[in-house]
């Protein structure tokens, strides 16, 4: 018991050795409050994780009572699935091998099962329509979404209109790192900090993307971001980071409700202003404002320390994620100039009805007996009003962005 409880006190010490954590020449000792001072302590964050169970419940509630009564108010109706027939050998295969049997594969399940190779296509295509997430609760997330990325983007402007370094970024430096913690701030950290530890526990039920690695890394990256920038007192560079995040997501979720509810206009006219706000926000705003702060600014007034090294690395893995959505988001921007509609979200799976399934069935039969016409081909392309050349078909946005903090 005495091992285990030296242990324990020798590994607090080094992780709390003050030279990881602040700049040479300043220790713990001088970062010690008084009635009229304080500052971030690290004990301070176990508060997000009860105030992440509160917004968890406080989503539900939402999305159950407001968001799921107020798209059935604007049409919103869900697709009819036919449901896959009980078969365990196939629900097996599903859930252990693959979601899409090929030939041979196929094959060797119709001669356990005793069906027809048609017959367990269909089977498959059934139970991969199950899986895939309903347009109510696609809805539903974007609308507790919009809502908390809205009152937390105006809640950051609330709290930083008035402070100096959100107009002059290299007040973020002055006094650092014996800044006092003010409670207004503090509780803009607990808010976005709860929020993202709520996305991470939700994140199994959340809609699954096609980035759902890069939306884990962004949720991870994001939590280390503010806890370890409120524990080194790096608050001023945090609140930078995170009201330039919320300017742009505010933007995106409303975009996702209009494209489910098919008012298309509206929901195109969205998504040009989010791929500006998003593009300046993150690849200008973001690099001037935090990096270029972080990294040089500040060496100008202290010696390098590992605080200084692992708070640039997180902020470069944000900007990463950037840079990668910012792709995505150009390329949609592009297909929209030439189609003059919005395609689908690159990062999810396309929404696809029994009836698309059965089409496609008899187009493949029709290809194999040399019978399509050439109008089935071009039935569905994007041609431009100037005569260009047929582009693919463009499949409107199944959940309307191209990001997901």
């Amino acid at each position: 018991m005495y091992f285990y409880e030296t242990m324990l006190h020798s590994l607090n010490e080094w992780l709390w050795w003050h030279e990881y954590w602040l700049p040479p020449g300043i220790t713990w000792e001088d970062m010690k409050e008084s009635e009229d001072i304080h500052y971030p302590q690290p004990q301070d964050l176990l508060l997000s994780i009860p105030c992440a169970l509160l917004l968890v419940i406080v989503r539900y509630v939402f999305e159950r009572f407001i968001a799921l009564p107020l798209g059935r108010k604007l049409g919103l109706r869900d697709k009819v699935r036919l449901k896959a027939p009980p078969n365990p050998v196939l629900e097996t295969f599903y859930s252990t091998h693959s979601k899409e049997p090929k030939e041979g594969e196929l094959i060797s399940l119709s001669k356990q099962c005793n069906l027809a190779i048609r017959k367990v296509e269909r089977w498959f295509r059934y139970r991969r329509n199950q899986d895939r997430p309903t347009l109510s609760k696609k809805f539903c997330e974007a609308s507790w979404r919009f809502t908390f990325y809205f009152i937390s983007f105006f809640t950051g402007l609330a709290v930083l209109y008035d402070k100096p370094w959100f107009w002059d970024h290299r007040e973020c430096w002055v006094g650092y790192p014996q800044q006092p913690l003010l409670p207004s701030v503090f509780w803009y950290y607990m808010l976005e900090l709860s929020f993202y530890t709520s996305l991470v526990c939700t994140l199994p039920f959340d809609v699954k993307r096609k980035d759902l690695n890069v939306q884990i890394v962004h949720h991870a990256a994001t939590i280390f971001l503010i806890s370890f920038s409120y524990c080194a007192n790096y608050i001023r560079i945090g609140t930078l980071v995170m009201v330039i995040h919320d300017a742009a997501d505010c933007i995106l979720e409303p975009t996702k409700i209009f494209n489910y509810v098919k008012w298309r206009r509206i929901c195109d006219g969205l998504f040009l202003i989010f791929s500006a706000v998003f593009l300046i926000t993150r690849l200008l705003i973001f690099p001037y404002k935090v990096l270029h702060n972080t990294y040089y600014y500040s060496m100008q007034l202290y010696q390098p320390f590992f605080g200084y090294y692992f708070m640039n690395a997180l902020l470069m893995v944000l900007q990463l994620l950037h840079i990668f959505w910012s792709c995505l988001i150009i390329h949609m921007v592009y297909r929209f100039i030439l189609c003059g509609t919005m395609e689908r979200d690159l990062r999810s799976d396309t929404e696809e009805s029994d009836q698309g399934e059965e089409e496609r069935e008899q187009m493949k039969e029709k290809e194999k007996n040399g019978t399509m016409h050439f109008s089935s081909i071009t039935n569905n392309s994007c041609i431009e009003n100037s005569g260009a050349p047929q582009l693919k078909s463009s499949v409107h946005l199944t959940n309307g962005h191209a990001k997901d903090r």
